[in-house]
Formats: C-alpha cells, structure tokens, sequence
C-alpha cells in the first residue's frame, strides 16, 4: 500500500454550505472531525459516514468523504452491513439521542454487543431538534416541552450506562465545549478495534439551550467534569481535593481529605468486567452534579466481521464454494400454484 497522502481540514470538508442553527454545538463537533482526520492516516476514499435522520444526520453531506443519510435510527445497521462487506473501510455513525436511543435503540445495542468494527458518535442534547423541541429518551423527569406539556413522566435512558450494559468494549463521554477533549475520544475510539461509542454533550440553543452549562462552562468544569484517566485515582477539583469512592456497588463523591487517597477507586478502563465503569456512570443522575467524563471502558474483544469471514472462510475450506441454485431447490420447497 502506498503512503497516505499528506490532507489538511479543507480537504475534507465539502463544498457544501453548512447548515445548522447558529451557534448550534454541532458545528464545533464537525469541526473536532474535519481537524482530527487528518491526523488519523486515513484516506478519504476509505472512510464513511453514515447518518439516520435529525439535525446530526447532516454530517456525511459536510465530510469530503463516501457517505450515506439513512432512514430514521437505522444508521447502527446499515453501517453493520457495510462494515461486514468491507472490512478495509473506516466506518462512522453519527446520530442524536433521539434518532439512536428511540426508534434506532434496538440497532445500536446488538452493533454494540456484536462489536462491530464502527466508530459511534451519539450528539446528546437531550432533545428533539429537527422537528421543533419534543421530549427525547434522554430528556430528564419533568421536562416540558412541545409533546410533555405537563412535563415528562419518563425515566431518561443513561447513554454510558445503556452502552455498558450492552457490553460495548469502548465507551467514552466528551462534551462540545472542549475541543481537545472531543478530539482525543474521537482518536481513541478510531483506534479501538470493534464497536466504539462516544456520547457527545451536545447543546441545542434553540429548543435545550444550557442543559449541560452547570457543567460543562469554562468556569465550572474543575469542580463538575470528572476526567476519567487510566490507572489514576478518580480526582477533581481545582486542586483535586475531590475524588470518587466506590463502595457497595455505588459510586460517590467524598473530599479526599476527608477518607484519604487511597481510598479511591483508581479507573481501569482495560478490566474486563464493567460493574465499576456502570457505578461511574451512574454518579451523576442530573446535569448540575459532578459528573464523569472520558474513556469508560476499552477492552479487548473478538471483533464481529473479522469473527464472521473466518468463520466463512473456514466452513468454505471443508465443504467447498456453496450452492445457490441447490439451496434454493433444496427441501422443504412448495409449488405454488
């Protein structure tokens, strides 16, 4: 193979205007991309995007790349069948929680659990935005809006949790307000052989404006974002006189001087069992608490299209090419009259 040719940003963004509410948080996720790619020795050529329907579903007509805008939370399968039919490619999913955690909820989690080799990016803003501001799986009790005028009776879906539980060997959270970190989960989750979740904070300042500010703001973020790092003590603060301790399953916030430092739980995204990194995940239950953010989990995992053209090539190897023509006429046939 010969060398990847050397891109910059504009050769991967297209000629097409781009068109989001100003001030949306998905332009400085596109931009996060359109910078990263470059870096990440890829080419264009090999690499897709495939979208399902909602505001983040524009992304493939903005990437200098293949591309496909799918129907309505299906975007989980449609990259399955092309990441099984090649391989070779660089495979991504872009989607909103409600396009991926409503009607696509059923396809994201068996790519998940089959670990597929797709690159997932989740945007959160906690709410519909293409259709004008109705309540999303992802909308916390309460929520009024166009659909839940007496506010959400509903228990919101935890898209780090969701993921876990679906036994996704890479699973990380970043938010739009911190393009260095948006970036370094996007590589990482490039790197990652199999499935790779990332949920996006994502803020839609028309219908949702501020719902992660409490956290996410400049000012806020030593004393609300936890930034989960492999094989350290969970700390923060602005002089990490916080920290995290785990005990009966549950995670909670202490001040370290308070039980010491070794009483912290130290992150291990790499153990194999993810009971801590769901306790992680469940620490925060609202957006104005502190809350972890980062690589959950990174495991090693037989990655499904590999799994599936070695166990092809390998019946093959004893049986021979197979049939089609046999098959079709094999038993139990009917005669239609």
């Amino acid at each position: 193979m010969t060398d990847v040719p050397t891109t910059t940003r504009q050769d991967w963004a297209t000629d097409q205007e781009v068109r989001w509410c100003p001030g949306c948080g998905d332009y400085s996720i596109l931009t996060a991309v359109q910078l990263l790619m470059p870096e990440l020795g890829v080419r264009r050529e090999d690499t897709v995007f495939v979208s399902g329907i909602g505001c983040a579903a524009r992304f493939p007509y903005y990437m200098n790349t293949y591309g496909l805008h799918s129907i309505h939370g299906r975007s989980p399968a449609i990259a399955t069948g092309l990441a099984m039919a090649r391989g070779d490619l660089h495979v991504w999913v872009v989607g909103g929680d409600g396009d991926m955690m409503s009607i696509g909820g059923n396809h994201l989690i068996h790519a998940l659990r089959r670990n597929v080799n797709l690159n997932i990016l989740l945007f959160n803003n906690q709410i519909y935005g293409l259709t004008k501001g109705q309540y999303s799986p992802t909308s916390e009790r309460g929520k009024i809006t166009k659909s839940t005028p007496h506010g959400s009776v509903e228990q919101p879906f935890n898209a780090v949790s969701l993921a876990l539980g679906a036994e996704a060997s890479f699973v990380a959270r970043t938010h739009d307000m911190d393009r260095n970190h948006m970036q370094e989960m996007f590589r990482r989750a490039h790197q990652h052989p199999g499935a790779a979740l990332v949920e996006v904070y994502q803020n839609c300042n028309v219908f949702n404006d501020g719902a992660f500010a409490a956290i996410t703001k400049r000012d806020a973020r030593d004393s609300m974002l936890i930034n989960l790092q492999h094989g350290e003590p969970v700390r923060f603060g602005a002089d990490n006189e916080l920290g995290v301790v785990i005990e009966h399953g549950r995670a909670r916030t202490v001040a370290v001087a308070d039980v010491g430092l070794d009483a912290l739980v130290v992150h291990d995204e790499t153990e194999p069992d993810p009971s801590v990194a769901f306790a992680l995940s469940r620490l925060a239950d609202s957006n104005d608490v502190p809350t972890p953010i980062g690589v959950f989990r990174a495991v090693d995992r037989t990655e499904y299209g590999s799994a599936v053209t070695s166990q092809i090539a390998a019946s093959q190897s004893k049986a021979g090419p197979g049939d089609l023509q046999a098959l079709l006429h094999s038993r139990p046939t009917w005669q239609v009259a």
